[in-house]
């Protein structure tokens, strides 16, 4: 049965790994994120307490 035959493929998955780790990391961390929160987003809101009309 020539598919358990690991000799051709074993080094295809190896040289496609390879190119995989070596590629695409940078590509994707090199992406910048467009919106980059600013300290005004990290004031908290002063909120007021709710007062229940049957308490």
């Amino acid at each position: 049965m020539p598919q358990l035959n690991p000799a051709p493929w074993f080094m295809i998955m190896l040289f496609s790994w390879a190119i995989f780790l070596t590629l695409i990391p940078p590509k994707v961390i090199g992406h910048a994120f467009p919106n980059e929160p600013s300290p005004e987003a990290a004031n908290a809101m002063k909120t007021q307490p709710w007062t229940w009309p049957w308490s």
